[in-house]
């Protein structure tokens, strides 16, 4: 295997670059980090400028491929001394290897050409100040499972590619296209010029979900948790539906709600 370039130093420049990253304040970029969220992003043909490996992570024997397919996939590869890899890491029981990535681009391209594909749901979420960055990984994945066409995040949303919403998403942010940081105005705007009917998730609403037609094209529109949806939001939804459930609960965690929403618009869609 080709030898790595070796950082010693934590005061080293791209070291100090991935932890902006880490820490939200690189423009374009994303924090990737483990062993399974490297290989998804290699295996999504994300572009990699940068990958860190521990000296631990090296001599793992069953690293060789993964180390192997960085090499051939990113620009600049190095190896740190473990106390060294440390000071990048997120998380921390950390696996030892953090790639810096370039996001997705397109994304409004490949919202509208998933829309018109055989086999994907003509549906595209729109999630209106969501601040959980865990809960909004995990509607991506739950989205990406459904097979629906794309994601909207509105201004004063947490970022869908932060590092703990990519490894929330497992994977599925590099896929799924996300239209991050949307005016509310823009994305209902884009949404009717495709013949979406944007349809708002709202407790106590007259329709439950089971009563729509899911093969109808819909934005689908769900708040935050803490404070459910904007009345300015409602005030633009041309429908309302409801997830029926036992008085004793008050709501679902924002990812079952969508999978549960989700699923009956697949079941109907097929």
């Amino acid at each position: 295997m080709e030898e790595l370039q070796k950082i010693t130093s934590r005061d080293n420049n791209r070291l100090i670059g991935a932890r902006r990253i880490r820490d939200g304040h690189g423009t374009g970029k994303m924090f990737v980090e483990g062993k399974r969220l490297s290989a998804e992003a290699l295996r999504s043909g994300i572009e990699v400028s940068e990958c860190f490996v521990s000296e631990r992570f090296v001599d793992s024997h069953e690293n060789v491929a993964l180390i192997r397919s960085a090499l051939e996939a990113s620009r600049y590869t190095f190896e740190l001394p473990d106390r060294v890899f440390n000071s990048i890491a997120a998380t921390e029981n950390t696996q030892g290897i953090v790639m810096i990535a370039e996001r997705p681009v397109n994304y409004l391209h490949s919202i509208v050409a998933n829309l018109s594909s055989e086999g994907m749901l003509p549906i595209v979420l729109l999630l209106d100040q969501v601040n959980n960055p865990s809960n909004l990984g995990a509607v991506l994945r739950t989205a990406e499972a459904a097979g629906a066409s794309g994601i909207i995040v509105t201004k004063n949303s947490t970022d869908p590619f932060s590092a703990k919403s990519l490894r929330a998403s497992m994977g599925a942010a590099f896929r799924i296209p996300v239209w991050h940081d949307a005016s509310l105005e823009s994305a209902i705007i884009w949404a009717r010029g495709h013949s979406l009917i944007p349809t708002a998730t709202v407790a106590g609403s007259a329709r439950s979900y089971f009563e729509l037609d899911w093969k109808q094209p819909r934005l689908l529109i769900f708040g935050s948790e803490a404070h459910g949806l904007r009345d300015e939001i409602l005030s633009k939804a041309d429908e309302r539906i409801h997830i029926p459930m036992e008085n004793s609960v008050e709501s679902l965690n924002l990812a079952v709600a969508a999978g549960i929403i989700l699923f009956e618009a697949k079941r109907q869609f097929c």
